[in-house]
């Protein structure tokens, strides 16, 4: 079965020093440089998924651990000092 892929067109305004990076990563790999701007656009929003994704966890994780602190030192305390840790 075959499905068309559908391309939207854009036009982007980009800096000399990107034109002259893209046109020599085109040229070097025969790459089209629409290509490289589709496939750098993909991992730059998986980037961003990615970052908040690990933002929220990191969020979830900080609140565990001020609950945890919240609830104070557990019952019977700690029986040795952190000095003597490093003695062993």
């Amino acid at each position: 079965m075959y499905t068309e892929l559908v391309m939207i067109r854009k036009q982007i305004y980009i800096e000399p020093r990107q034109e002259r990076s893209l046109k020599s990563v085109s040229k070097r790999t025969g790459t089209p440089e629409a290509e490289i701007i589709r496939h750098a656009l993909d991992e730059h929003l998986r980037n961003l998924q990615t970052a908040a994704v690990r933002a929220k966890a990191w969020k979830r994780e900080m609140a565990f651990i001020g609950q945890r602190m919240a609830e104070g030192p557990l019952p019977g305390g700690r029986t040795w000092r952190r000095d003597e840790l490093h003695e062993r």
